[in-house]
């Protein structure tokens, strides 16, 4: 005798939603995001040079945020824009825990800086450009453009460790506020 029972699937959907609903919570539409001009606001505040907006899409980041509800949740990465203007930079940090992924969405003179084992390099990168960097390397950039550059920042995990700077750097002298709520 023939089984003609269909394989059985994994659930995928959560118990209790529908398709529609549990794929209406895994939506970040354009329209329902904000440049978020606090969560490195303490940076710019040090310097204006260290100026620059997250918009976040999947998770926090490692920015300081700790809750957004407006947000996708996290499983295994993050996934939010940078707003960079001309002139500013995003300054040499380190995260031990996780990778880290720049793509430029705009932005033609964008100078990435790496620094490991006593060794520094720099490069430039401009739109469609991107950049894998592994834990354990220091990395940073600046716009050396004359309009503002955006871009797509990845964490490969969905909740990185905040960002360290070299020992050297002034901000690595700066106390960093308590986490923010988004939300608030």
């Amino acid at each position: 005798m023939e089984d003609t029972a269909a394989p059985a699937r994994n659930k995928i959907v959560p118990e209790g939603k529908t398709l529609a609903e549990w794929v209406d919570s895994r939506l970040a539409r354009y329209e329902t995001r904000k440049l978020d001009w606090n969560a490195l606001k303490f940076q710019a505040d040090f310097d204006p040079k260290y100026k620059r907006a997250q918009m976040r899409y999947v998770g926090t980041g490692a920015t300081g945020v700790a809750n957004d509800t407006n947000t996708v949740a996290a499983e295994h990465f993050t996934f939010s824009t940078m707003v960079l203007p001309a002139g500013c930079e995003g300054p040499l940090h380190l995260h031990d825990d996780v990778e880290e992924v720049f793509f430029i969405l705009k932005g033609n003179k964008v100078k990435l800086m790496f620094e490991a084992e006593d060794e520094y390099y720099e490069t430039y990168v401009r739109e469609r450009d991107l950049v894998s960097v592994p834990a354990g390397i220091y990395r940073g950039l600046v716009n050396e453009g004359i309009e503002e550059a955006l871009m797509i920042v990845c964490l490969g995990t969905n909740v990185p460790e905040t960002p360290t700077y070299p020992p050297e750097h002034p901000l690595s002298q700066v106390k960093r506020p308590k986490p923010i709520n988004a939300d608030a």
